[in-house]
């Protein structure tokens, strides 16, 4: 019997409900150690990139074709791993492509030519991309099973597990190899998910009632249009926040640097702040959802992010800057995870592989778009842009739930 329907039959305050409980509890911790697994790997790959490119003798252009391999494997799989979803279960595909992804990230240290770093970059997008989405369509099931908006929760894991594989990493780079170094996160990625999977595989994804599915059905001529609009909408509000952790992440510290004179030091710290604050947003946001609601956290967390980041872009002074790249993250830090679950809520994990890959395709989209701007006028007002795209989330979470009630109307 589903999950969820585990937790509908279960009385109140009995032993059935108090095993329901405990069970849907340690779903959720399973869950969340695979999002931090996930950020934990991709962020322990990323600081090894340096290394790798010394190691496979690619130049500058050869090593940015060769992490196309990431970007392109991540959008194909991201775009197919909805319908394994639904055909086998988002918790049997999450622990498959976890052990995928533990596999494939100690393959780059293995090559030594830049074709053959692309190719096994396809690869590790390709896990990258499947567990992205089959986690997330998960964690959007637990949380109708839950009835609670623990979604930022997950993605707090995420954002912490990255800051601890960085970090780690960082550590290590200088006295480890990349052999070594990424052969160990495929012996950690591997040990978690043999203690994680099991619960997962355990317990079938959480599914609705038959009885909701028979509206549904009836009513699929009628709203299938609908719903792919709205779902569409959700995308490209992800999307815009996936461009301002992109366009902060490559560009936030060169212009501390360039444009204000900071130190190379504090440049370094800006991308941080960033960080921590976000990851900080995220931790919070079950409160936030719970006492606001998901409109208004999406509304006033894209109007902060907007604030934020006109300061952090246009402030003459390097705090300034700072300060606003820390309202910046506190904004942005929940308007991914609620845009995922919203979009799961309306067509489940195909809704979550659209704002997926739209979202994936945000970060993709705002570096270079953020360098070209910079070229044509300057990188201040390029990094505008990133205020602009959040106003224009904020906007589109407001008329989405409009658009959500007329349609229920």
């Amino acid at each position: 019997m589903p999950l969820l329907n585990k937790v509908r039959t279960a009385v109140p305050g009995g032993s059935g409900g108090d095993t329901a409980t405990h069970s849907l509890s340690r779903l959720r911790v399973a869950l969340t150690l695979f999002f931090a697994l996930d950020g934990f790997l991709f962020a322990g790959w990323v600081v090894r990139i340096p290394a790798v490119k010394q190691q496979t003798g690619a130049s500058a252009g050869d090593l940015g074709l060769a992490l196309l391999g990431v970007s392109a494997g991540a959008v194909v799989t991201m775009t197919l791993t909805g319908r394994l979803c639904r055909r086998h279960g988002s918790h049997v595909v999450t622990v498959a492509t976890a052990v995928l992804l533990s596999l494939s990230v100690a393959l780059p240290a293995l090559t030594r030519s830049p074709l053959a770093l692309g190719l096994v970059l396809l690869v590790f997008g390709a896990a990258y991309g499947g567990i992205n989405v089959a986690m997330n369509s998960a964690a959007v099931d637990l949380v109708t099973a839950l009835r609670r908006p623990v979604m930022p929760s997950f993605h707090a894991a995420f954002s912490l597990g990255g800051m601890i594989g960085a970090g780690l990493g960082g550590l290590l780079a200088g006295g480890l190899s990349p052999t070594a170094h990424l052969l160990g996160l495929t012996g950690v990625g591997l040990t978690l998910t043999a203690v994680a999977g099991p619960v997962l595989l355990r317990h079938p994804s959480p599914a609705p009632a038959p009885e909701s599915l028979a509206p549904a059905a009836g009513a699929h001529r009628g709203q299938s249009g609908g719903s792919r609009r709205i779902v569409l909408v959700f995308g490209v509000i992800a999307l815009c926040t996936a461009y301002g952790e992109g366009a902060l992440a490559d560009w936030g510290a060169l212009h501390l640097e360039q444009d204000l004179g900071a130190h190379p030091g504090v440049a370094a710290a800006g991308y941080s702040v960033f960080a921590l604050t976000m990851t900080a947003g995220r931790l919070s946001g079950t409160t936030l959802l719970e006492r606001l609601g998901q409109t208004r956290t999406l509304v006033l967390g894209g109007a902060t992010a907007a604030a934020g980041m006109l300061l952090g872009a246009l402030a003459p002074s390097i705090w300034a800057t700072l300060l606003g790249f820390a309202i910046t993250g506190l904004g942005l830090a929940n308007i991914f995870p609620v845009a995922v679950a919203r979009a799961g809520a309306v067509a489940g994990p195909a809704g979550v592989a659209t704002a997926s890959t739209l979202g994936y395709g945000g970060m993709l989209l705002g570096p270079p778009s953020i360098g070209f701007l910079a070229d044509w006028f300057s990188l201040p007002v390029a990094l505008t842009t990133v205020a602009v795209l959040a106003a224009g989330a904020a906007a589109m979470g407001y008329w989405a739930r409009n658009a959500g009630a007329a349609r229920a109307s």
